[in-house]
């Protein structure tokens, strides 16, 4: 007699219940713009309401400068003039409140897919990470749960009118918030008595969810529920993906539920046979791990850090009249890395500009006196900035302060590239002043940047410290500019002897060639923004830790560059 599978509802854990709706965080948020296309600008109101079991718990609300004109129908549409954001902050300095308002919330948004959109260009552009949250749209909730014949429309006007919301959209961010609190609160009233309690099962009851996707809940089952990195494999145990979490079961079992919305993310988890994860300390840990995991393996379905050491730098060459040249590999006083050869090509010629360097291709012998005449230049062949200058030792010092800059030692050619820029601009050339100006911004950022990362990578093994939020401490050792080990000192257990374990089982890190000794730039930048954030402190180095100041006046000279470009903006 064949035996068939038992196919009736497993009863599942206590761990696998999920988290009760009444229980959970949501935040939900509404956004105003300029337009319909996404971008790292173009918001121009936010309105968000945190609640909890029905009760409201904080709100926020923002103008933002957009960056660019609001169009007439837009002003007439929403109320929201030129005049009205003018003096409102950027996006990018709104963006940090929000995403600590936001964070660890379960995300709602009526017709989530436009304003989480806006939200992670604006990330993406401006340098923040938009956090994997569970995101539930209240267009598709009401499609699921109100039908047809019940609502004339989904548009969030209608939906309030229907079920009675308290507040009156109004096509302001705030006003349209706290009314999609209380069209959510009707839904989930209407889901609870279908037997949907969690959250996790409302993510589930969401359209979008295909069989294959719930029948893969499983490969969740043994996760921990701890910070780390999981690696979905394929049927030949081929690694198609990596990612990191703070609490690795909730995180994967997101991609199994109607949270997970991206077509090729989709396709990766049909051919998932399994998950593998690796706990890791805190998220510090997790993110490193990810970025080497991703390099080793080459994941099919990530489109980041596949090459974390195949970046570009700005070397001097090795010859009488050196000339700035764009290479592969880092030696001995090269500036960057650069994440694309046109960035790195764009710094060179700044400099080079600057500093009155050559530019032609013509390689001279090393071996050149100092009196010899540059061959080009003699035979008036070269339009290059050092064509006036007859010999080596006349071209020398442009040589000596450009290497000051790569080093750090000297910041001479900043102030001469700024010397030029007053130049034009007195002179009324002002678009090209504008171009000018934005190629020093980047060629600023870029030596800063660089700087930073040479003085971390140098230090032969630091120690640090931030606060885990509990009363304890994340611990990590550093050296070369590479995690060695991670650890926690959890409340009330002494954090030192815990160093000494981390320092004693740490990895044994070799100093490699290059600025940074080997270490990646992604990862010695990923280290930097941890040991930035507040409260982390340094529990010893082998030496002290201070970075050059070649550009450490020029922050004041950024913001103005980022203020006058957006007024540009404005300007049209």
């Amino acid at each position: 007699m064949e035996t068939r599978p038992d196919r009736s509802p497993a009863q599942l854990a206590f761990d696998e219940l999920g988290t009760p709706l009444r229980d959970t965080t949501f935040v939900v948020f509404d956004l105003e713009t300029t337009g319909t296309k996404p971008g790292p600008d173009g918001i121009t109101e936010i309105g968000a309401v945190k609640v909890r079991g029905g009760q409201v718990l904080g709100e926020f609300a923002t103008l933002v400068n957009p960056g660019a004109p609001i169009p007439p129908q837009v002003v007439e549409l929403t109320g929201i003039t030129q005049a009205m954001v003018y003096d409102a902050p950027r996006i990018d300095r709104v963006l940090p409140a929000f995403l600590e308002f936001i964070s660890g919330a379960v995300l709602v948004a009526h017709n989530s897919g436009f304003d989480t959109g806006f939200m992670r260009a604006a990330c993406e552009g401006h340098g923040y990470v938009w956090p994997r949250a569970t995101v539930i749209c209240t267009v598709k909730l009401s499609r699921r749960v109100i039908p047809r014949e019940e609502a004339r429309s989904y548009r969030l006007s209608s939906l309030a009118m229907l079920l009675g919301a308290r507040t009156r959209p109004t096509h302001r961010a705030l006003d349209d918030a706290r009314a999609t609190v209380d069209v959510l609160h009707a839904l989930l009233e209407r889901v609870g008595n279908l037997g949907v309690h969690t959250v996790e099962e409302l993510a589930d009851y969401l359209p979008e969810v295909t069989p294959a996707q719930r029948r893969k809940r499983h490969l969740a089952a043994d996760l921990p529920a701890r910070p780390g990195v999981y690696l979905f494999k394929g049927p030949n145990d081929e690694v198609l993906y990596v990612g990191t979490a703070r609490d690795l079961k909730r995180r994967v079992r997101s991609y199994f539920t109607g949270s997970e919305s991206r077509g090729r993310i989709r396709e990766m988890v049909a051919l998932a046979e399994r998950v593998d994860a690796v706990e890791c300390a805190h998220s510090l840990e997790a993110e490193i791990r990810e970025l080497r995991l991703i390099a080793a393996h080459r994941p099919a379905y990530n489109r980041r850090s596949k090459n974390p050491h195949h970046a570009w730098w700005v070397s001097l060459t090795d010859e009488a009249f050196p000339r700035l040249s764009v290479v592969r590999l880092p030696r001995a006083g090269t500036l960057g890395p650069f994440r694309s050869q046109a960035d790195a090509r764009t710094a060179a010629e700044t400099l080079a500009d600057a500093t009155g360097l050559r530019t032609c291709t013509q390689r001279i012998p090393a071996t050149a006196a100092a009196g010899t005449p540059c061959v080009l230049a003699e035979l008036g062949r070269c339009g290059a900035p050092c064509a006036g200058r007859q010999s080596v030792a006349e071209y020398a010092p442009a040589v000596d302060v450009t290497r000051g800059l790569i080093t750090g030692r000297d910041g001479r050619s900043l102030h001469l590239a700024a010397d030029r820029l007053e130049r034009l601009s007195d002179g009324q050339h002002y678009e090209q002043a504008a171009r000018r100006r934005d190629e020093l911004a980047a060629l600023v950022r870029a030596v800063g940047r660089a700087h930073r990362q040479a003085a971390l990578a140098s230090i032969a093994e630091l120690i640090a410290a931030a606060p885990d939020g509990n009363g304890g401490w994340e611990l990590t050792v550093i050296r070369h500019g590479r995690l060695a080990s991670a650890g926690v000192a959890r409340r009330g257990v002494p954090p030192m002897p815990v160093v000494e374990a981390l320092v004693a089982a740490g990895e044994t890190v070799l100093p490699g060639e290059g600025p940074l000794h080997g270490a990646s730039g992604e990862e010695v930048g990923v280290l930097l923004r941890w040991l930035a954030r507040p409260g982390t402190r340094l529990v010893r180095t082998t030496r002290p830790w201070a970075e050059p100041a070649a550009v450490a006046g020029w922050r004041d000279w950024l913001e103005r560059v980022s203020d006058a470009r957006g007024l540009e903006h404005l300007a049209g």
